[in-house]
This record gives structure tokens, sequence and C-alpha cells, in this order.
């Protein structure tokens, strides 16, 4: 991509790169180094900073802290990505107490179904927290040196105290384990006995995300970040709870899966397990949120009820012109359309004493009716970054310069937002800080898919959707979930377009504190939105438990781009 324009450049110092990130981890002995690595590490030995990767980086979290608005606002200029890097940050292994894959089983498909990075997010837990985060590392590490150009994160699916689950991972580094084991045995909720709906409890998952926070102010990780999985599923992360997790640090806590796992659930019978996509076939119990209606408590068009409402959850908190981005993940545990399984004597019982199933074997059957596809099967994320490297990747997550889709929808989306007559705008996640009056556009430059998805077709786009709302400022009662400013005010026809073609919208003169944000479809099933056709004319469709075939129900959504009129 050019790079030719007039943005402010002046960047923190992050360029760790894997070599550098390679050298540093004194964990690695020389032989298990590349020539280029061991030379460096000579180099960073000879200047007596070998130890940590802080001694080198300010990181992109302290720079959010060091220039983190007063108010709370977004007042930041984004950077053009230099590459979109795909991935999935919620992934499981044989070191699950339901997984069943090894770390190079996760990894090699992930690379081989087209991602560029993945993190490693086995269930926290008692066995997990004992023994699970040290054994799981060395297959990380193998993985990193079998697979050179696939970034590989460790992190764990954290039992959010009082909520659901989460993902948390750190950046590479001798301290990895270190950091993971002492915020799991510290801040977890089934380790710590916290489940239950209780403010001590939502209390311990805030003190969980600053901790993390300061690890990295106290350089024992170059940087770690937390997005909440599958938000609606049980109706117990709760609107007041989400908005505490993004105050209480907002480098660390920046989002949650717009689109959960477990997309395989919803194939029909005969094929598959002709269950709900997202295994999102739940209803209220005792610890959820009352406000949370029935169809919350469902995908609509494979998408989470909070991110799929137009002028729902999301955008409340979007409206607060504070940062919270969504992904997609496929969840994986074990697969559908697998024939390996778990050998003999693999139990539950020698899992709870070895901290981790036996490797798996052949297993002479397919396993139709499991609920996931491998990574990169189905669901992306995708990430625009400086550089392909692991703090490029966590900085790009962070910024919001994040698309995703399902089924291989289109092949790039790009999305800025300009003044009119100028050549550049601001990039997804960035804020336009433009003068007040002057007219403004949304472009949007789609390029469309043209190779089969990995169910054999080529997916067609044939409509995109601009869903426009105002930024009204925090909230004053933590548990909103509706922006009544924030409804659809476009839906362009995309039938038939091939290549890379270019949308243009104009949004009027900058009056006012907005967000943009855009969303595509095959346009196989829509209905009105869950606010009404007035709010979104042609939304996701409610998915119903049995019919609900993942393949012919495609999406992507971006994130926002604010404009701040001075």
């Amino acid at each position: 991509m050019g790079h030719s324009h007039s943005h402010d450049h002046h960047q923190p110092n992050v360029e760790l790169d894997q070599g550098t990130l390679a050298a540093l981890d004194e964990s690695v002995p020389d032989s298990d180094l590349s020539p280029a690595e061991v030379s460096r590490r000579g180099l960073l030995r000879s200047a007596g900073i070998l130890g940590g990767t802080a001694a080198l980086a300010v990181t992109g979290a302290q720079f959010a802290a060091a220039t983190a608005p007063k108010d709370g606002w977004v007042f930041r200029h984004g950077n053009r990505p230099n590459v979109w890097l795909a991935g999935d940050h919620h992934i499981h292994t044989q070191l699950s107490s339901d997984g069943m894959y090894r770390v190079i089983d996760q990894a090699r498909h992930a690379t081989a179904y087209g991602l560029d990075w993945l993190v490693i997010t086995d269930h926290g837990g008692a066995t997990h927290a004992r023994i699970g985060v040290d054994l799981v590392n060395p297959q990380i590490k193998a993985a990193r040196a079998e697979l050179r150009d696939t970034l590989i994160f460790q992190g764990l699916e954290w039992n959010i105290p009082a909520a659901e689950h989460g993902t948390v991972f750190v950046a590479p580094g001798s301290r990895e384990v270190d950091v993971l084991k002492q915020f799991e045995n510290g801040y977890d909720g089934s380790v710590n006995n916290a489940s239950a709906n209780s403010p001590a409890n939502e209390a311990l998952a805030v003190s969980g995300i600053q901790w993390l926070g300061q690890q990295v102010d106290k350089r024992r990780v170059a940087d770690a970040l937390f997005l909440a999985n599958h938000p609606a599923r049980n109706g117990i992360d709760s609107p007041h709870e989400i908005r505490n997790w993004r105050d209480a640090d907002p480098r660390i806590a920046i989002g949650f899966e717009g689109a959960p796992g477990h997309q395989a659930g919803g194939l029909p019978k005969g094929i598959g397990a002709g269950n709900a996509r997202g295994i999102y076939g739940n209803a209220p119990n005792p610890n959820s949120f009352p406000g949370y209606p029935a169809e919350s408590y469902r995908t609509w068009g494979g998408f989470d009820w909070m991110t799929a409402t137009v002028g729902g959850l999301w955008d409340s908190l979007l409206a607060e012109g504070k940062p919270w981005w969504i992904t997609a993940n496929s969840d994986s545990h074990v697969n559908w359309n697998e024939t390996s399984r778990r050998p003999d004597g693999s139990s539950q019982e020698q899992f709870d004493r070895d901290g981790r199933y036996m490797d798996p074997v052949y297993g002479n059957t397919v396993s139709s009716t499991a609920s996931d596809f491998w990574p990169g099967f189905y669901s992306r994320t995708h990430v625009g970054a400086d550089r392909r490297d692991y703090l490029a990747v966590m900085e790009g997550l962070r910024h919001g310069r994040v698309w995703v889709d399902h089924g291989a929808l289109v092949k790039g989306v790009e999305v800025e937002v300009r003044e009119v007559g100028k050549r550049y705008g601001e990039p997804l996640g960035g804020a336009l800080i433009v003068q007040k009056g002057r007219a403004i556009e949304l472009v949007v430059r789609i390029t469309t898919q043209t190779v089969p998805n990995w169910a054999n077709f080529v997916p067609a786009l044939n409509r995109v959707d601009v869903i426009q709302g105002s930024v009204t400022g925090p909230a004053g009662d933590k548990d909103t979930m509706t922006a009544p400013n924030t409804k659809v005010v476009k839906q362009w026809d995309t039938a038939g377009k091939r290549g890379t073609f270019e949308l243009v919208h104009p949004l009027g003169r900058a009056e006012e504190a907005q967000y943009v944000r855009v969303r595509g479809t095959d346009g196989n099933r829509s209905q009105p939105g869950y606010l009404g056709a007035a709010v979104d004319p042609a939304g996701p469709k409610l998915d119903v438990v049995g019919d609900a075939d993942p393949w012919v129900d495609l999406w992507f959504y971006t994130n926002p781009i604010w404009v701040l009129p001075k």
C-alpha cells in the first residue's frame, strides 16, 4: 500500500520484531535461534541490555496511557496500516479441559487457512493454573520455531469474575508464563471461586485488568490485552460490567467478540449438529442481567446481539466516544468434519493429573456434530498493522484498525472518513479532527472475493450498509444499552460488482461529534433490526436453532471512525 500522505507519524519506539523478541528471550538457547537472531543476541549482550524487552521499548500501552485524553474521549489520529494481518484470538488445545488438539495442530491449520496470527487461549481453572500454563509454553515456542511466518501468542481464556469468559494475552518474552500464571491464580473466577454475580467479584475483575496494566508499566511484559468473549451468550456480562472493564484500563481492555466462535453449530442436520450458531441456544439464569431480552440469547446473522443490533449496546458504548472494538474468532475446541479423537485412557482424571489430554489419534469416524471450525476456516479478524510482528498486531487491535468477516465474504475492506477535497482521511479506529462546518465524506473501498472459500464457493457481496451515530459523551446510567441517535443511513446494492471498487457517502458538514461504521452481506438472510425498521431496515436475521446454516448467511463488520469538529 502507498503511504505518501501527511499524517502525524510520530510514534513510540515499538520496533521489536520477531528476531529481537527471540534474541531477548533468555529461555531460548542459542542453538534454537537463527544466525541473525544469535548475532542480535550477541549485540544485546555486549550492550548490557539483554534480560527483557522493556529495556528497549516504550510500549504501545505506555504510549496510550501517556496520551489518554483527560475527558475520556478519543481525540486521536490513526495511522493508515501498511499491512492487513488476519488472525484469531480464541483457540483451545489439549491443555483445555474440553479441548483436543496440540498447539501445532491448531497453528498449522490456522496457517493453512490463511491466518497470520493466533492466540492460544486454554481455559483458566485449577489444573491450568497449577500446571497447564507452564506446559503449553514449550509447545507454543516449538510452533513459533516451526512456523516462522505465523505469529503465535500465549494467552488464556479468563473466567472473568462475576461474568463470562475473556481472552487475555501478552507479548512474547521471558516472563510471559510468569505473568499469565500469576494473573490466573490471582484473578480467575474459577480458581478463586468468584464466578457468582456479586459486587466483590465484579471488583475482582476490574482489579485483574488493572493488574495487567501494572505488569506492562513494570515492564514485565511488553504488552497485554483483554477482550470479552461471547458476551451475550448467557446474559451475564451486564452493560455496567463491560463499561467498568473498559474504564479500568483502556490500554488493556479493548473490546469484545462481535461474532462468537462455534459457528459450525448451525450446520443443518445431516451434515452438522443442527444446533445453534455460536452455541447461542441459552436462556436467562440467576446470574443474568435482567434487562436483556430473550432475543439477546441468540446470534443474529452469526453475530452477537450486542454487535448486531444497530443502536444497541455496542453503539451505546461507541456513543460515549470511547474505544471498544469487535473481533471474530473460531473458539476452536473440537472441530467439525474431523476424524481424530482422544486416545483410550485420556480421561478427565488423566487430564486433572497431568494438566493435558494425551495427543489425539485417528478416530476412524467423522465428527459431523462438532460445533467448531478450524481457525481461519470461517471467521477472521483482520488487523491493520504497521509491521508483521507481535507488538504491531497488538497495537493494531488496540487502535481498532480491525474489520471482521465470515466465510471469506470479501478479500479486502478499507474505510476512511475525510474532508471533501482531501486525498486522505482517517482510517478505521481513528478520529478525524476537523474544522466545524467543513464538508466530510465516508469512503469505502471493497475488493471482492476472487477465490473460493473453505466451503468451495466464491462468496458474493450484495449489499453494503453505513451506520452513523452521535457521540453524546459518558453514559449517565452505566447499564445503558441503546444509542437512540444511531441508525443505518445508507444501503448500497453491490450485486454484480467485481474487483476493487469505491463507494462514497457524503456525511454533510461536520457540526457535531459523531461516528460511522460499515457492514456488508451476501444478502441472503435479512430482517428489520431488533430496534425496528426505522433504525435498521434490513439487518441480520435472528438465527433460529436448527435453521442457521452459517455458509448461506455471510457478513462483514468494520470498527468505527469518529468525526470530532473543533
